[in-house]
């Protein structure tokens, strides 16, 4: 079975690869872009299939469709950082939105029946009163930032793209994921970062924080990729469903926690350029609907999850010895 994966350099796309190369009879293709970097897949060039594509430019996306001629396909690329869409917006409406309508089309034009997952996002619900989690796939949408917006259009035109013209389109509505790998720019990522470098003393015991009285829902990657595969899988055509773990955390309490693994002493100071326009106070999200389809279980503790990710940092940046 040929699967392709756009994104596939990004975080959660080298871990889709990983586990989609340990199933029997499954040949993985990825797309990049000219700048991508390839340090999240560098001990998968040997095994996956890359093909450059700007998900922009309807043509080149036509042709890899064309050439691959894929059975499943996971759209995770995005614009996916949401400070970045405040400072972005039309680069997010325009990369997220456009990229998913050229991959349809491509799809449709190329009359291939290929199951397609599309990475949809928690952000869309945006505005939740607290008598309203946990979230279900029926609660409103109210996107509180320009990348919630561009999310809900990418949802809603898989949705259009199914009803329309029988595309079999599957909506994933993941709450937050991280672990090793995970972006730098990212809450979790950012603080242990931080945190390593305290460690060996490349600065001062101090950590820098946006909003920490924003709740989260967090699972590890590795169980969110599981998701994904099961999503085309067992999923039904046309469907929305939530992944999430069923448990929030204050960003205050991820901190904690990062800092209890480590052993460190540090200050915490507020930066005000991590600080958004609007935030989301608390993502909880209910994926009882997901599980009873595909019998789906998050299965890594989330302590795990902040273990790997400061160990990923510590082999990034290895250790410093102090004179």
């Amino acid at each position: 079975m040929r699967i392709l994966i756009t994104g596939i350099s990004g975080f959660a796309g080298s871990h889709l690869a990983e586990f989609a190369l340990q199933q029997p009879g499954v040949e993985v293709y990825g797309t990049i872009r000219k700048r991508s970097r390839l340090d999240n897949i560098e001990h998968l060039l040997s095994s996956v299939r890359l093909a450059e594509c700007d998900l922009r430019d309807p043509f080149s996306v036509k042709n890899v469709i064309e050439e691959i001629k894929p059975e499943w396909i996971f759209h995770l690329a995005a614009q996916s950082f949401v400070p970045t869409s405040w400072n972005a917006p039309e680069e997010t409406l325009t990369t997220n939105i456009l990229s998913e309508l050229n991959l349809f089309e491509a799809v449709r034009q190329a009359r291939i029946s290929a199951r397609i997952q599309i990475a949809c996002s928690s952000e869309e619900y945006g505005m939740v009163y607290p008598e309203e989690t946990p979230i279900t796939e029926d609660n409103p949408l109210r996107p509180l930032s320009p990348y919630g917006v561009s999310k809900v259009a990418q949802d809603l035109l898989a949705y259009q793209y199914y009803a329309s013209y029988g595309l079999h389109t599957i909506r994933t509505r993941a709450f937050n994921h991280t672990g090793p790998r995970r972006g730098e720019v990212f809450v979790t990522s950012n603080f242990a970062r931080q945190i390593v470098e305290i460690e060996n003393g490349l600065r001062e015991p101090v950590i820098f924080t946006g909003n920490l009285e924003a709740k989260r829902d967090f699972t590890d990657v590795r169980d969110m990729v599981k998701g994904y595969w099961l999503a085309l899988e067992k999923g039904e055509p046309g469907e929305v469903y939530v992944l999430a773990a069923g448990k929030a955390c204050s960003i205050a309490q991820l901190l904690n926690m990062l800092v209890q693994k480590s052993g460190i002493e540090i200050t915490v100071k507020t930066d005000p350029a991590r600080l958004r326009p609007s935030d989301v106070p608390v993502l909880l999200g209910d994926a009882g609907k997901f599980k009873k389809q595909t019998g789906w279980e998050p299965e890594i503790p989330f302590r795990k999850t902040l273990e790997d990710l400061l160990d990923y940092w510590r082999s990034r940046l290895g250790r410093v010895v102090k004179s």
